[in-house]
């Protein structure tokens, strides 16, 4: 399975962008995803994660109400929506995929990257002040 983040871009603060990331070669139905940011400098932060069915998502603090996160198993294909950007939010995100249950999956240091079935290779998100 191969994962495909894109919709990335230039936006300026308060503004929105839409990420997608797309699964081609196998399903991800079964799989709970993960969108990730990673600044320079900074560490890998898990900031939206959806359940496989959907039913069930979490969000860091740092994006909580400003970010959502949805899926379309039968587009395989997860989208993470974000508005009232922040220059803070600038970063290179990308998606992963567990074959986990999500609560299972927070229970635990989900930040390693060797959890995951599969990587997507990252987006950029830049938001100008």
């Amino acid at each position: 399975v191969q994962l495909q983040a894109s919709g990335g871009g230039v936006v300026q603060a308060g503004g929105s962008l839409r990420l997608a990331c797309a699964a081609s070669g196998g399903t991800i139905q079964y799989h709970t995803i993960v969108w990730f940011r990673q600044a320079p400098g900074k560490e890998r932060e898990g900031v939206a994660f959806i359940s496989a069915s959907g039913s069930d998502t979490h969000y860091a603090d740092s994006v909580k109400g400003r970010f959502t996160i949805s899926r379309d198993n039968a587009k395989n294909t997860v989208y993470l929506q974000m508005t009232n950007l922040e220059p803070g939010d600038t970063a290179l995100y990308r998606c992963a995929a567990i074959r986990v249950m999500l609560n299972q999956l927070l229970r635990i240091n989900y930040n390693q990257r060797g959890l995951y079935n599969y990587w997507g290779q990252g987006t950029q998100v830049t938001v100008s002040s």
